[in-house]
């Protein structure tokens, strides 16, 4: 499968500055596979060492942070002699052994010639629950879901993506019905490595809805190991109301719709627990549209989305034909599955941190916000093309923005003050 991240890992591996690398991501998104495939391409020799279940490898950094020793010990694991520049070392689940994840700053400090990897599911959970963290001795890359242009790559498709990537919309509007079909089916199978794996060699639409179960059963279990037992059932309580928040015709977070009179209070550690672990992702209002739009953030305000948009289906229930077809009973969710779409593109797929704008007046509502340089931009997602931009214009003549986007089924058109792009070409913001 090809992954756009594989780029940024031989920009570390070249980088004259690298440190040790950490990957942070969700269970299931696949790091692992990422690490071993690019030491597979990348170098000579590959030191692949896991702390999932294994005693023995965490306590070497028991005694002391003496790289010599832990080199020794790494070579006796991985079963192969590590060499500088030439071996990629990997340490997996590294979540599972705190002192090892201390020691890449002594491998930053001692030993940079050495090549490495880290990465762990819960490491997020386990740094916000007091794990030290080498800061400024390590670089960071977080992975996401697969992007709808890495979906179309696992379906074949690479002449689409190749299409995109030109930004020519003469040759990309001729093809709109055929990126349209995959992007349905992308709504349905969603990004995870295994689910688009298996979708890639069957097309069997049954047997993807059990793997995105088996999915949300692992993630489940996870909340009982790892979450404590006061926490478990508001964690449990969240993670179940995100479709339902979702659904909602302003998709702004209402802890109401968990429990009657519910308090933020109550759950903002759970939310914390589930953001932590990578598996939600917390978009915040903002009170002006003003640079930089961080300095505006409104903590108390904000939209859930799932990691994962075929997550988010096989979550709330939704069968294919509903998606592909376009059952009428799908109508009222169409527009939460697009806006999840074009958050996980957005953060997957491009630079820029979303934000979203609401005041008292429905006029003036963006369902995101984005900063480009020096601008901001307001974006309306709608999920047909059946399409109307008070809203946007309205925003756009009150706040004086210099460009507006609508991300619809809509071919390509810019009209000056607004420009449409296709849903299937969120990459090109």
């Amino acid at each position: 499968m090809k992954r756009y991240a594989m780029e940024k890992l031989k920009n570390w591996k070249e980088k004259p500055n690298r440190k040790p690398l950490i990957i942070m991501g969700a269970r299931q998104v696949g790091k692992t596979w990422l690490m071993k495939e690019f030491g597979s391409r990348e170098y000579a020799k590959v030191a692949y060492i896991s702390f999932y279940n294994n005693r023995r490898m965490a306590e070497v950094f028991e005694m002391d942070y003496d790289i010599k020793r832990i080199l020794m010990s790494f070579n006796i694991e991985a079963g192969t002699v590590i060499t500088p520049r030439d071996t990629l070392i990997i340490l997996d689940e590294i979540q599972n052994a705190p002192k090892a994840l201390e020691a890449l700053k002594y491998f930053c400090e001692d030993a940079p010639e050495y090549h490495v990897m880290a990465a762990g599911s819960l490491l997020g959970v386990a740094l916000h629950g007091g794990v030290s963290y080498p800061v400024g001795k390590v670089d960071l890359l977080n992975l996401y879901p697969m992007s709808f242009r890495e979906f179309l790559c696992a379906m074949d498709e690479e002449a689409l993506v190749s299409a995109l990537e030109t930004e020519d919309y003469s040759v990309i509007d001729a093809f709109a019905d055929r990126y349209t079909m995959w992007l349905k089916n992308y709504y349905y199978v969603g990004g995870m490595p295994e689910v688009v794996s298996y979708f890639a060699d069957t097309k069997d639409y049954a047997g993807v809805r059990g793997i995105q179960d088996a999915i949300l059963t692992q993630y489940r279990g996870d909340f009982g190991k790892h979450a404590g037992a006061r926490e478990l059932p508001r964690i449990n309580m969240v993670w179940e109301s995100v479709p339902i928040q979702l659904a909602k015709e302003n998709r702004k977070f209402f802890f109401g719709q968990i429990k009657k009179g519910a308090r933020s209070g109550e759950f903002e550690t759970a939310i914390q627990w589930l953001s932590d672990s990578g598996l939600i992702h917390k978009v915040h209002k903002v009170n002006e549209p003003h640079v930089p739009l961080a300095a505006y953030k409104d903590f108390s305000a904000y939209k859930l989305f799932l990691l994962d948009v075929g997550l988010l289906g096989a979550l709330s229930g939704l069968d294919p034909e509903s998606i592909l077809e376009g059952n009428e009973i799908f109508v009222e969710f169409k527009g939460a599955l697009t806006e999840q779409y074009v958050l996980q593109q957005l953060i997957a797929d491009t630079a820029y941190t979303p934000f979203y704008f609401g005041t008292e007046k429905a006029n003036f509502e963006q369902d995101f916000l984005i900063q480009k340089k020096m601008q901001i931009i307001p974006i309306e997602v709608k999920a047909e093309t059946n399409i109307r931009s008070q809203s946007l214009k309205a925003f756009s003549e009150k706040y004086h923005s210099e460009k507006a986007v609508r991300l619809s089924l809509l071919r390509y058109c810019d009209q000056g003050w607004m420009v449409n792009i296709p849903l299937y070409a969120v990459c090109n913001l």
